[in-house]
This record gives C-alpha cells, sequence and structure tokens, in this order.
C-alpha cells in the first residue's frame, strides 16, 4: 500500500518509525492535506505565521477556517543573483508573535523564489516553534527537486520537530503528475486525527488506482534512492534534468535582458525586468507593474510569466516587489527552444 512506503520513506528522513496507519493521511492533491491541517488546528481569531512570498493558497484557506494570516516578510539584497539570498528577519518575526499566534508555515523548497532554506535558517525557526508552541505546516512538496539529495533538511527531521509537525508531500511534485492530485500529510497521530476526520467525513477517499501506480513507482526507485542514487529517478535524475533547463532558462534571460535569480531548487526562477521597462508604460492605479508588463509580455509577445507580487498579501509589498517575473523552466525542450527565439529578440529591441 502506498502508505507502508511512504511510511518506510519518512521514517528513513526524519529518523523515527512512522506508523503507516496512524501517522500518513493520503489526500487529494496537497492541496487538501495544506487546508486540512488548517481547518483542523486553527480555531477562530488563531494566527498563523507565513514565510512571504507565499503560495497563494495559504491565505486564503488560512481564512476559510477562520484564522488570521500573519506575513513574515523575506528581503532580498539589491542585486541579488540567487534565492539564497533571500532571508528571513528572525527578530521582526519574533515581535509578531502573541499569544494568539497558533501556527508557523514553512515552505521548503520555497515556491515562488526557489529558496532552499539552510540547517541553520531551519534550526532557527525550529527553536521560534518551540519556544512560542507552535504547530508547524512543512510544506515539502519540492523534497525531490534539489540538486544534492543531502542537501534537503526536511523539518521534521530536527530535534523536537517531528512531535510538532505536519509535513506536507506530493506525488505531483515528485514523479511530475501534478494533474494525478495525490499528496499526503505525514505526522505523529495526535496531529493527524482531526485531518483524518475531515477527510473520511468529506472526501472519504482519493482515486485508488493513483494510489497504486505512485506505491509501485516508490518501491521501484526507494533501493536506488538509498544504494544506487545514479540509477534513482528521485536522488539525481529528476534534479539533473531539473539543473539543466534551470541553467538553460538562466542564459536565455540573460539574453533577454533580465536579471535571473538563481534558484537552489524546484520548477521555477525569478528573473529581475528592471532594464526592459524603459520606454513601457507600466504602471496602473489598478495593477503593480509586474502584472502590466506580464500581460504585455504574453499579449505582444506570446510568452506567458507570473507576477511575483501576486504572492504578497500587502499593497506595499506588492507595489514593493514587482520588478519581477517568475519563469517555469520544467518545460519540453520544444516550449523552452520557442521562448528563446521570444528572450533573443526582447534582448535586441
Amino acid at each position: 500500500m502506498l502508505v507502508d512506503i511512504l511510511a518506510k520513506m519518512y521514517s528513513y528522513f526524519y529518523n523515527v518509525q512512522v506508523d503507516p496507519m496512524n501517522e500518513v493521511l493520503v489526500t487529494v492533491g496537497a492541496y487538501l492535506s495544506l487546508y486540512y491541517a488548517f481547518l483542523g488546528w486553527v480555531n477562530k481569531g488563531d494566527e498563523v505565521l507565513i514565510i512571504e512570498p507565499a503560495y497563494d493558497c495559504y491565505y486564503p484557506q488560512v481564512k476559510f477556517a477562520g484564522g488570521v494570516p500573519v506575513p513574515i516578510v523575506m528581503n532580498l539584497a539589491e542585486g541579488a543573483t540567487s534565492a539564497s539570498q533571500f532571508t528571513i528577519d528572525f527578530d521582526d518575526m519574533e515581535k509578531k508573535i502573541n499569544k494568539k499566534t497558533k501556527m508557523l508555515v514553512i515552505n521548503n523548497p520555497h515556491n515562488p523564489t526557489g529558496k532552499l532554506f539552510t540547517r541553520q535558517e531551519l534550526e532557527k525557526l525550529a527553536e521560534i516553534a518551540k519556544k512560542h508552541n507552535l504547530i508547524v505546516i512543512a510544506d515539502e512538496v519540492y523534497e525531490f527537486h534539489v540538486w544534492h539529495k543531502n542537501d534537503m533538511v526536511r523539518f521534521a527531521s530536527l530535534p523536537g520537530m517531528y512531535e510538532r509537525t505536519i509535513s506536507i508531500g506530493s506525488a505531483g511534485k515528485a514523479f511530475s503528475v501534478t494533474g494525478w492530485k495525490l499528496g499526503w500529510a505525514v505526522g505523529p497521530k495526535q496531529l493527524l486525527e482531526p485531518l483524518k476526520a475531515i477527510h473520511q467525513n468529506c472526501v472519504f477517499t482519493c482515486s485508488t488506482p493513483t494510489q497504486m501506480a505512485i506505491a509501485q513507482a516508490f518501491q521501484l526507485d526507494w533501493p536506488k534512492f538509498l544504494n544506487d542514487p545514479k540509477n534513482s529517478y528521485l536522488a539525481t535524475g529528476l534534479s539533473d534534468e531539473l539543473r539543466d533547463k534551470r541553467d538553460k532558462l538562466a542564459r536565455m534571460l540573460e539574453e533577454g535582458n533580465f536579471r535571473p535569480i538563481i534558484p537552489d531548487a524546484g520548477y521555477f526562477m525569478l528573473a529581475d525586468y528592471s532594464h526592459l521597462k524603459e520606454g513601457l508604460k507600466l504602471a496602473t492605479e489598478q495593477d503593480p507593474d509586474d502584472f502590466v508588463f506580464s500581460r504585455w509580455l504574453c499579449r505582444e509577445k506570446k510568452l506567458a510569466v507570473i507576477p511575483p507580487s501576486a504572492f504578497y498579501s500587502s499593497r506595499e509589498q506588492k507595489e514593493k516587489n514587482c520588478n519581477m517575473v517568475r519563469l517555469c523552466y520544467f518545460k519540453k525542450n520544444d516550449t523552452l527552444d520557442a521562448a528563446e527565439v521570444i528572450l533573443k529578440k526582447l534582448g535586441k529591441e
């Protein structure tokens, strides 16, 4: 069964004995695991710390549960070229914690920035979670998208964190089948019980054939992951393919006069388009510059991108962080080649 192989894998990753029957919940996509976690543990008025920029479903899901999202905005140094240069102001974070603070959401590897949090950063977050008795939602759906598997520090593996952490995983991200909508939550029995109650009475189950297929895929790859990583899709195959495409997109963006922010992991790359703004009338009263630029790029140049200001909650932060676009580089080579033609033309205009 899928829960058995998941329990085996996460027992290894977390260095604990994960009970497949009580400490793993399979859901219709990681989305539902997240939503169940908020519904199950957030009460009206509870505050939830969310590191920004943030995946855009966190805010509405917390609000649906009756909670209050509290943004913790990461800073990026001017002229930065690496996602690792996004940093958290931990002092500012602690100032936002009060008796209403219930939960901390950590997305690692991070979407949309592509940042992989270091062990030191995660240990600091763990220290804060323990000090203030916070439940932690570790959204780690891009866990197999890391260039070197040992660089991925799963939050629940840190000392004392398994008992306070609900970890979220995704079959879609692991095997590039995002349309299959299969995810899971892993955590101690007492944390998963309310999630299971919601799942049983709202959705009840997930597609059996899909679960069987994903279980078999993990069962086939897991021995290689442990003993023969060079031939393991999850250990090296996926990340090698991602890295090659990342490097190609970075070169393409530089040719188009963008400044790429090189990601540590994941599907996505941010790119600063400030050099292209000259001569373009972008500002509107309704939308930040990156929305206007993204629409222009799509309509006029036929290149679709995402405006990262959508991943911020306040108008102030949206306006402050509107000089970039987000691109997905995990595409067919034909798609990347077509984008390269567009970017080269753009760089010469």
